[in-house]
């Protein structure tokens, strides 16, 4: 039975450069159904980003994007970046500049990363099954501190640099009280990863989380420097519920953590912060798959599930994790997943979208889709 309620939401699409337009598409697809069956509207507003929007205006962010994104609801990204833009250092204006400064215009300044291990995915990571199975992490990442919006100095002879680092409480504790919220609603734990005996700001960090605890009683809260961290990921993961820290070294683990998954394709993220929100797969753009309809649209379509989880719509977030699943279990995915017998692109983002379509349907109508099409049989 379907939801009498209803509601409107405005979304911007930046479909960007390579695979982005086509792993968009089916993310769409996936939110059109989801639409239909609960009774909602999206609202699409595209606008361009990256190298395209290089191309078209000159600039790697124009300002109706900026306009369209403060505008909409939530944000839906594809993919960022060119070769002919990657393979010339000398290039002023490039892509990358478009996303880094939407993410300052913004305030964007918390990295959403889930890493899960799925079970049909386990013997695709060089990782034992064993050691992951059942992973299940949330990486929360400080996204415009640290070190990499520091000072930057070089001095007049070229043989001494440096960079700095600094964070202060209001940043360190915005992002906090989220990851805070996220463990309540997971497993209630949450671990600070930080290097505290030896930096600074992350003694900030721990003594300003630590602080904080007290509001949270029910999530249980523990420390690990980040060189043992990244020890742990890869001897124990199922240890870790949500993970916080700084951008550095969130930078760093998350990418660690991301081989868990087994194919990069599965891999979605979240960049949000007051009033806005960002969401895309963590891949690249992808060149040399580009227009070939083989790029795996899985990491988009499960970005659109954050997206849903962000506007209240749980249930509706479920219905496409569902989806994924089952599409998984049933091989039908792309090329880098199921070599021997791959679907297209376009034909992943069918089914996802007929299941969700479908969802009161049996299991056993769905392993009748054909390899040359994604109808319902």
């Amino acid at each position: 039975m379907r939801p009498t309620y209803s509601m409107t939401f405005n979304i911007a699409i930046l479909p960007g450069d390579g695979i982005g337009p086509e792993v968009i598409a089916q993310a769409k697809k996936a939110l059109d159904a989801i639409a239909d069956i609960y009774n909602h509207t999206f609202i699409y507003r595209e606008a361009l980003m990256g190298a395209i929007a290089i191309d078209q205006t000159g600039n790697p962010l124009p300002e109706e994007t900026i306009d369209i994104c403060e505008d909409s609801d939530a944000i839906l990204f594809g993919a960022i970046g060119d070769p002919k833009y990657d393979n010339d250092p000398k290039a002023k204006v490039r892509p990358e500049q478009g996303l880094l400064r939407l993410r300052k215009q913004l305030g964007l300044f918390c990295n959403i990363r889930p890493v899960k291990a799925y079970d049909k995915l386990i013997d695709k990571s060089p990782l034992k099954r064993h050691i992951i199975s059942g992973t299940d992490i949330s990486i929360y990442r400080e996204l415009t501190g640290g070190i990499y919006f520091g000072e930057k100095t070089l001095s007049e002879d070229g043989t001494v640099a440096t960079d700095g680092c600094s964070y202060s409480v209001e940043e360190i504790e915005r992002i906090a009280h989220l990851a805070f919220k996220a463990a309540q609603e997971r497993r209630n734990k949450l671990t600070l990863v930080d290097k505290a005996n030896v930096l600074e700001t992350s003694r900030l960090w721990r003594r300003v989380v630590t602080e904080m605890a007290p509001q949270y009683p029910d999530v249980t809260l523990d420390f690990l420097f980040v060189d043992n961290a990244a020890m742990q990921i890869i001897l124990n993961p199922k240890q870790f519920d949500v993970i916080l820290t700084e951008n550095l070294f969130g930078d760093i683990i998350s990418d660690e953590a991301s081989v868990i998954g087994g194919s990069i394709g599965l891999l979605a993220s979240a960049s949000v912060g007051k009033d806005n929100a960002l969401f895309e797969p963590i891949h690249g753009s992808f060149p040399q798959a580009t227009g070939k309809d083989i790029a795996n649209p899985l990491a988009s379509i499960l970005s659109a599930a954050m997206l849903l989880t962000h506007l209240g719509l749980n249930e509706e977030a479920n219905a496409i994790e569902r989806a994924v699943q089952k599409s998984l279990e049933l091989e039908i995915t792309t090329e880098d997943i199921n070599p021997d017998k791959p679907f297209s692109t376009s034909k992943v983002g069918d089914f996802i979208e007929d299941y969700i379509l479908n969802q009161e349907d049996s299991n056993f109508n769905f392993t009748n889709v054909h390899m040359g099409q994604s109808t319902i049989i």
